[in-house]
């Protein structure tokens, strides 16, 4: 196996949420609005297993480089527990001393002390789960948390100093209008976190929001605004200093976030807890949803000696998804890199079917020194040559982009 083979990220999923919100499809545990929660004998039970999970799968040599506490709602792990794992991870993977530890936290469901007790564990990365600054709109999304909430949090995040910090924001809300999306937008510049996530609301068929609403009819925003919206992120945050980095992630310069492009770069990395995904050896695998399945599933890896039994990936998936996955990054993938481990043949079959794309103006194609680079046909492209995406219209168009590209493909190697 290659160094470079090796994962060297955590995804660590932390299932339990007060409430379901009603956009949410993620594999969580409601608690409700216990006062005594971090004291649930659930969360305890679950950490127990968590930590029995990652003793139990072969290190493979790897040291960590970044570690990723999602959820659910970490936030609400005492920060006792939270360094529980972040021991066992570095006992039995090991963390490098200067490892990104991110945290997602929501507002209303941490206090100061907890703040301060979550870096003092080794956090150095949070991110606030706003989501939106109309209360109206958060009420309306089943959030827990309301505007006076958001601001609290922001205040001790600064006490704490956590200059590492992204701010979550949803566009294409129920109700939601531009200016409800451009006072969002303006209020987290003002707030300057040194990242910022805008996610459009996606309609999953078992959520609240899926079994509600159609896409594109009222009360949800139509197509053309969703898209005013996206184009309106972009414009304003960008304005602000903030690079477009990946087609929902925006930074400062030196803080993107580093375990995010692993995914985006798809490099292989470990997944732990309840319907957490990891990628290694070739194999992707999602683990059981709920907590009664994933136990039992814990205990057969136990077992078993930690193995897990799925198939590698066939090279036409590893393709695919390597042009699904990096053409979501403002630098796209690098064609010479294709070429390289799949062949000439394809490299020009993907320029073939995308052409079209780049006389619309929704991909370029770069240069080694970054410049655009003029084509009269497909057959002249330079070596090390990247294809990209362009923002942000080649981004709004992502999906039409890639089905041309899939559907090619798969029809030429399969």
């Amino acid at each position: 196996m290659k160094l470079s083979d090796l994962p060297k990220a955590a995804y660590l999923h932390i299932p339990f949420c007060r409430r379901r919100c009603y956009y949410c499809d993620f594999p969580i545990s409601v608690l409700g609005n216990k006062t005594d929660i971090r004291q649930s004998s659930s969360i305890s039970e679950y950490v127990e297993v968590l930590c029995r999970e990652i003793t139990a799968t072969p290190s493979q040599n790897s040291i960590l480089e970044t570690v990723f506490f999602g959820g659910g709602t970490p936030s609400l792990l005492s920060p006792f527990y939270l360094e529980k794992i972040l021991i066992t991870l570095d006992k039995h993977l090991g963390v490098v001393p200067n490892a990104e530890i991110s945290l997602e936290i929501d507002p209303g469901t941490f206090s100061l002390k907890q703040l301060r007790n979550y870096q003092i564990a080794g956090v150095n990365r949070i991110s606030l789960g706003c989501q939106g600054f109309q209360d109206n709109l958060l009420e309306s999304c089943g959030r827990t948390h309301r505007i006076d909430d958001i601001f609290r949090a922001i205040d001790w995040i600064n006490q704490v100093n956590f200059k590492n910090f992204s701010l979550d924001l949803i566009s294409g809300l129920p109700h939601q209008t531009l200016e409800d999306w451009r006072i969002s937008l303006e209020t987290a510049i003002k707030i300057d976190p040194s990242h910022v996530s805008c996610y459009d609301l996606v309609l999953e068929p078992v959520t609240v929001f899926g079994k509600r609403y159609q896409p594109g009819k009222s009360p949800l925003p139509t197509d053309e605004t969703s898209a005013t919206m996206y184009r309106l992120g972009q414009q304003l945050l960008t304005e602000a200093g903030y690079q477009h980095y990946e087609i929902s992630n925006y930074a400062k310069l030196g803080y993107q976030c580093r375990h995010n492009r692993v995914y985006w770069e798809n490099m292989p990395y470990y997944g732990f807890g309840m319907g957490a995904s990891s990628y290694t050896n070739q194999q992707r695998f999602t683990r059981p949803r709920t907590r009664k399945y994933y136990y039992s599933w814990v205990n057969q890896l136990l077992e078993s000696g930690g193995f897990i039994n799925c198939p590698k990936l066939s090279d036409i998936d590893i393709l695919l998804e390597n042009l699904m996955l990096k053409l979501r990054l403002s630098e796209g993938i690098d064609l010479s890199l294709i070429k390289a481990d799949f062949g000439r043949e394809i490299t020009s079959r993907i320029v073939s079917c995308v052409y079209t794309y780049y006389e619309q103006n929704l991909i370029d194609f770069i240069d080694e020194q970054g410049n655009k680079i003029v084509l009269k046909n497909t057959k002249t492209i330079p070596e090390n040559t990247k294809l990209k995406l362009t923002d942000p219209e080649g981004f709004l168009f992502s999906n039409t982009v890639l089905a041309t590209l899939f559907s090619n493909l798969q029809e030429s190697l399969n």
